[in-house]
């Protein structure tokens, strides 16, 4: 009768870095020591021995090599999702200014037609006008893509949304009033893209 340790086979089962073709190989040379009729001595969870015959053996063999082989094809199946799921992320990334880019394309095209018009010198107040339309027209794309203007004109000062770029004297407005807009600031939701670049009032000296 042989003696088999099925709580070190079981230890050995469950390592993470045990190669099931490992496992299959120690069955294989226990099972070849086992001539037919022979059967092998265990210990159960209580401690009590047990006798298996060689077919309760090949039994626990398939099983513990099914539970190996189940563990590695669901942690498999894991790292597929996990590159599948990055994949997508990165694609997302990739064309997340697709929506944008096809919005603001009739803005190109408006501006293109502006610039053709026949004999500018005479028809400025046409091209103004198409100006004054495309400009409205990208406003419209911007906010609703989440794309908002800093209103900065004849506001306080807020370091938050606006960059002082320079002063102007003034009687008008109060001191720290931004008087002129410099460049245009906008904000993403409630991130801002850029500040508004702005001239402020400041005391006339007198």
């Amino acid at each position: 009768m042989k003696w088999v340790d099925r709580k070190d086979i079981m230890e050995q089962n469950n390592k993470d870095d045990v190669n099931p073709s490992d496992l299959q190989k120690t069955f294989e040379a226990l099972a070849d020591e086992l001539s037919d009729g022979d059967a092998v001595q265990d210990v159960d969870d209580a401690g009590e021995s047990v006798v298996l015959s060689k077919e309760e053996f090949q039994a626990l063999q398939n099983a513990l090599a099914k539970e190996k082989d189940d563990k590695l094809r669901a942690l498999a199946e894991l790292e597929n999702f996990r590159k599948r799921t990055q994949r997508i992320h990165d694609e997302e990334k990739k064309y997340a200014s697709m929506d944008l880019a096809r919005a603001i394309l009739p803005v190109w095209d408006n501006l293109l037609l502006a610039l053709n018009i026949s004999e500018p010198e005479k028809n400025g107040a046409a091209i103004l006008d198409g100006v004054k339309m495309v400009t409205k027209e990208f406003a419209t794309i911007l906010a609703r893509n989440g794309i908002e203007r800093i209103e900065a004109l004849h506001q306080p000062f807020d370091p938050k949304f606006h960059e002082s770029v320079g002063f102007a004297p003034s009687d008008e407005y109060e001191p720290n009033t931004v008087i002129t807009e410099v460049k245009t600031g906008f904000i993403l939701k409630d991130r801002v893209v850029r500040p508004s670049q702005v001239i402020l009032a400041v005391p006339i000296v007198k």
